[in-house]
């Protein structure tokens, strides 16, 4: 048994394979494995997907009025950030913090100066509203990102288009494009893209070259079912195009490997007052008429339906559920809120995150080498000293490395934080997701009865006090002589406490902040979590 520092060392997996946590599960405890399809099941080959995207939503643009120069944009993939904001009023892509403080701000594809934030942003703060703000917190949102910054960049350089003075769209003569606007028309061609199944129906007939297969994917869900748990699919993609994918991934008896199926869910809405159960004809692909009211079965495949039937069908309690799926919103947010689901956030930009995180490490020694001259520099030093360390060098060095870290990831940074700050997407992956890896298929390698033990978070106070620091006497000396009396005093006590947060697996501290502070608008409170990130189960 290997010993570090006298203690036995901790075992971890490959973080290839790791599943990390925020908050613990008893997968022994759990009888319902759920799974969304699209980037959950069938991953996505990436750019190949983003690229197929942006040139027909490109093409939408130009059948509405577009100029036909649009033709010649790229999509490129180190630009675009999942978690990011833009504000539609002055057309500018944001990276904030779980409190909506800005981190990093670009106008087009020009970086905004700390100054030019400031002017536009009061303390270079922004409120979340849904009239100002719109958050691409999914996959799909990449090429939408890089055709917002691709399109402002085009109207704010063409010398035909002048920029309003208060900053909010260009004029061309009589014309006047607000950025506004132009958001407006891209959502609407990248909508146009989904809703006109052309998209889906180029991937369906040509899987190989944008669906990942996983090999794993099989012998994962025949052990759930070998152990007597159940599984289940539930989509928002209609039966013609999931039938299609799913036999890719697992063959025409794809069926065969869950309890149950739905598509057509409609999600968020499914976890709310959703819509009714409708058997699916797998011969037309179409629902049957009229409404199921008998129990789901499996081999048949239902369309719509709601959370609430779905609990009363197949007697699904809420934290019997462990739903799988890549959507903050649309997945683990809403199941979690309304249901009270355990919740497995798929997010595969962990892959290259780990990979700039080992490969790293130079630069991290390095920053933490100047993190421990800064903090020498201030050695000995009190309200009476007079003299002020000459700490800009150092101070600039630091910032000199944390911008070559950032750029490992993207020109955007990590997906996670920006520097030594997290972002507004790591805050509410922490505060939603109990568990996060980059693929479901991860769970592969745990056993079926495995404890997902969240540690502790530490606060300041505690991540930077060792347990050997000597306090010294001071004012506080009485307070300290009481505390002492009561530990004692506590350890003499014959009845133990009970703690709930270890008899029970799940926190309750997102449900009780939403009751304290009103949940009219989820989107607005989630954007005041605050995050700590957590280590991983081994």
């Amino acid at each position: 048994m290997k010993l570090e520092d006298g203690h036995m060392r901790v075992y971890k997996r490959d973080p290839a394979h790791r599943v990390f946590v925020n908050r613990n599960l008893r997968l022994e405890k759990i009888k319902f494995f759920g799974f969304d399809l699209d980037y959950t099941l069938a991953v996505y080959k990436s750019p190949e997907l983003e690229e197929l995207l942006f040139k027909f939503a490109i093409d939408r643009l130009i059948t509405i009025g577009y100029p036909e120069e649009l033709r010649s944009f790229q999509y490129k993939p180190i630009f675009p950030l999942r978690g990011l904001w833009f504000d539609v009023l002055y057309g500018n892509l944001l990276k904030v913090d779980g409190f909506g403080n800005i981190l990093v701000g670009m106008h087009g594809f020009r970086f905004m100066k700390p100054t030019e934030i400031g002017q536009l942003y009061p303390n270079k703060f922004l409120q979340l509203s849904l009239n100002r703000v719109y958050v691409f917190d999914t996959l799909y949102s990449l090429p939408e990102i890089y055709l917002e910054a691709s399109l402002i960049d085009y109207f704010d350089s063409n010398p035909e288009y002048i920029r309003v003075e208060d900053s909010t769209g260009v004029r061309k003569g009589e014309v006047f494009m607000s950025y506004h606007s132009i958001f407006q028309d891209i959502r609407e061609a990248f909508e146009w893209v989904h809703q006109s199944r052309k998209i889906k129906d180029f991937v369906w007939q040509n899987p190989k070259k944008y669906v990942v297969r996983d090999d794993r994917l099989k012998p994962f869900l025949r052990r759930i079912r070998e152990v007597g748990k159940k599984s289940f699919l539930l989509t928002n993609s209609d039966y013609h195009y999931s039938n299609g994918i799913m036999n890719y991934l697992l063959g025409p008896n794809w069926i065969d490997y869950f309890d149950f199926a739905v598509v057509d869910a409609k999600k968020p809405k499914w976890f709310a007052e959703g819509t009714v159960f409708r058997e699916v004809n797998k011969v037309t692909s179409t629902a049957r008429i009229g409404i199921h009211t008998g129990p789901l079965e499996h081999g048949k495949v239902y369309s719509g339906g709601s959370c609430e039937a779905f609990k009363r069908l197949v007697k699904a309690e809420g934290r019997d559920v462990l739903y799988i799926g890549d959507h903050i919103y649309g997945d683990v947010l809403r199941s979690k809120k309304t249901r009270g689901w355990r919740t497995f956030l798929v997010v595969p930009e962990l892959a290259q995150e780990l990979t700039v995180w080992t490969e790293g490490k130079p630069l991290f020694d390095k920053l933490r080498n100047l993190e421990s001259r800064l903090s020498n520099m201030y050695k000995d030093l009190d309200s009476n000293s007079k003299e002020k360390p000459m700490v800009d060098d150092i101070i600039s060095e630091i910032r000199k490395i944390t911008y070559n870290m950032d750029n490992e990831y993207g020109m955007l940074g990590s997906v996670f934080r920006s520097g030594a700050r997290t972002s507004f997407f790591a805050a509410q992956v922490e505060r939603y997701a109990d568990l996060y890896a980059a693929s479901c298929c991860n769970l592969f390698h745990y056993p079926l009865f495995y404890f997902f033990r969240a540690p502790m978070t530490l606060m300041p106070h505690e991540s930077t006090v060792g347990h050997d620091a000597v306090m010294l006497e001071n004012d506080h000396t009485e307070m300290v002589k009481r505390q002492t009396s009561v530990r004692e005093e506590i350890r003499g006590l014959k009845t133990q406490p009970t703690f709930c947060h270890e008899e029970d697996d799940d926190e309750n501290s997102s449900d009780s902040l939403d009751n304290k502070y009103g949940s009219s608008d989820v989107a607005a409170i989630a954007s005041h979590s605050t995050v700590h990130p957590r280590a991983s189960s081994p």
